[in-house]
């Protein structure tokens, strides 16, 4: 099993995220990953943090595809795996219709059916094999106006004058590793079908046979990058208590009331009165009440909590499972050494 180290977002306070890469990079960790909402954008990190380090990866979790355009992103994305001698991972996903029509002011149409489509032109964009041309519900290179399109906008005149155009710089690799982050069956299904990786979030070992049909068609090398939060104290509670908050947060909040992927994912997870609870409280206001109803069971499962012994022992689960990379959430260089030592 390879290790990650997930840097979140960044946050005031953080210092340079470059040093703790370089801790993680001699610890042997085998990459370092950034996302991004609608603050700090995940590229910019990752760029800073590959130009201070040589081996490890550096990978997107998330890039938001309502941001960028497939042909922003492969731009984007050539230029980093250049700039890093072929070292990104490139980690997407749709986020929900509160941030892709709240903060990017774009519609949140049929999200499944845009992934794929986002998924084709920007590996097509990569091949280079000619001017790109591209008719999609979704997108269409060049822009063609046309009435019934589920596109990213309104249906616009636009001039009529552009032209099929080809990636100008030559990847280093044009098959830059694909990962998404999902939840739901269908999403990760997705994922199995066309990527090289699956991003799960809140997932328990001990559960991963709710996605066995879903990754029916995963070949043997797909990747499961599975993000786990830590949180390290000698009082169990108390390291339970940060990630209540988390789950809280994103149970709770993190979506509307008939529409939250998060909620409807720990649902799955069996815990589908207790997640009703939580959002109930939350959208109330009574958001401490929110994290404290998260229950115990379910925050052994998707985290490492505990004293180091008790981390240490539970590490074995996640060894045994179809997991393949371990992403650890942390910012201390001990607790990374501890997982270190423990996944040896």
């Amino acid at each position: 099993m390879k290790l990650g180290l997930a840097m979140g977002l960044l946050v005031p306070g953080m210092g340079d995220p470059a040093t703790l890469a370089i801790e993680a990079e001699q610890l042997g960790y085998d990459s370092v990953w950034f996302g991004e909402i609608y603050g700090s954008d995940c590229f910019t990190p990752l760029t800073w943090i590959g130009s201070r380090t040589e081996r490890i990866k550096l990978g997107t979790s998330i890039m938001q595809i309502s941001g960028r355009t497939p042909a922003n992103a492969a731009m984007t994305a050539v230029t980093l795996d250049m700039l890093s001698q072929g070292r990104l991972m490139l980690g997407i996903g749709v986020s929900g219709p509160q941030v892709v029509e709240g903060w990017y002011g774009q519609p949140y149409p049929r999200p499944l059916a845009r992934t794929r489509e986002w998924i084709e032109l920007f590996r097509k964009i990569l091949a280079r094999e000619g001017p790109v041309e591209f008719e999609g519900d979704h997108y269409q290179i060049p822009y063609t106006p046309r009435e019934g399109a589920t596109g990213l906008g309104p249906i616009l005149e636009g001039t009529g004058l552009g032209k099929p155009i080809k990636l100008m710089l030559p990847p280093l690799r044009p098959d830059i590793p694909l990962y998404l982050g999902a939840e739901g069956p269908k999403n990760v299904a997705l994922a199995a079908e066309l990527c090289d990786g699956w991003l799960p979030m809140f997932i328990s070992p001990h559960r991963l046979g709710l996605y066995d049909d879903a990754l029916s068609s995963a070949g043997p090398d797909f990747d499961i990058a599975a993000m786990v939060q830590m949180s390290v104290h000698d009082d169990l509670e108390r390291a339970f208590a940060p990630i209540k908050q988390t789950v809280g947060w994103y149970v709770g909040g993190m979506g509307a009331k008939d529409v939250n992927f998060h909620k409807n994912h720990v649902s799955r997870l069996g815990f589908e009165e207790e997640a009703e609870h939580i959002q109930d409280l939350f959208l109330a206001g009574k958001r401490e009440e929110a994290y404290a109803a998260v229950p115990d069971q379910l925050v052994d499962e998707i985290a490492l909590c505990g004293p180091p012994d008790r981390i240490r022992d539970r590490l074995q689960a996640w060894k045994e499972s179809r997991v393949s990379t371990l992403v650890i959430s942390t910012y201390s260089v001990d607790h990374m050494r501890l997982i270190a030592e423990g996944m040896a």
